[in-house]
Parts: structure tokens; C-alpha cells; sequence
């Protein structure tokens, strides 16, 4: 199901962020399955998921741990099992960098989660 969204732009890059409370691993196959069908021109999909003692986390084509690793760590921080928090990433055109990159992931993720007010 369904808990929260967000959404981030950085120079033109549309990242969404996407927390869903989970009950076993075939939902997780089936949320980014219809994932993927719903945004066929999302570049990146990283997730991360803590479901009772199994963990998976992936950056899908990112830089190595520039994705998954922060979606994973915000799941941690925050005490999250039974989740998974989608990044879907929709490139801009211009390339980020990776410490731009990491800090947009772990931005979207902490805001997915828990959003600031403005």
C-alpha cells in the first residue's frame, strides 16, 4: 500500500519518491513491475526494502552507492520494516555528479519519509 510520495527537481532531473508499507516479497516484485510500466521513461529506479530480517537495497545503473545506499540508510534511520521507498529518476538532460547525485537520492528518500515544511 501506498503510504507517501515526494517529488525533487535538480537542474531539470525529476526524482519521485515513493514509501510503500509492504507484507512479503511478491509485493515488492509486483509494486516495481507496475512501477515500471507507470514511468517507461524513468532512467533509474533505485529502491531499498527492509521486510523482517531480509534487506535488499540497488542503485538500477546509478553510480555505485550513490542510490540505494541512502534509500537503505533513511529505511534504517527511521526504523522502518515492512517498507520500501522507491527513487524513480527521470533524467534532465544535464548530468549531476556523484555528490550531487548522492545528495539528491538522500534527499528525496528523507523527505519521502518524512517531508519538511517550507
Amino acid at each position: 500500500m501506498l503510504l507517501k510520495t515526494y517529488e525533487l527537481t535538480i537542474k531539470k532531473s525529476k526524482f519521485i519518491g515513493l514509501l510503500y508499507d509492504i507484507k512479503d516479497e511478491d509485493e515488492i516484485k509486483i509494486i516495481l513491475e507496475d512501477l515500471k510500466k507507470e514511468h517507461p521513461k524513468a532512467r533509474h529506479m533505485p529502491y531499498a526494502y527492509i521486510l523482517n530480517n531480509i534487506a535488499k537495497k540497488t542503485d538500477d545503473k546509478e553510480p555505485h552507492n550513490s542510490a540505494g545506499i541512502q534509500i537503505y540508510n533513511q529505511l534504517i534511520y527511521n526504523n522502518l520494516d515492512h517498507h520500501l521507498l522507491v527513487v524513480i529518476r527521470y533524467f534532465g538532460g544535464t548530468k549531476l555528479g556523484a555528490s550531487n547525485l548522492l545528495r539528491a537520492y538522500l534527499e528525496c528518500a528523507k523527505n519521502t519519509i518524512n517531508p519538511q515544511k517550507n
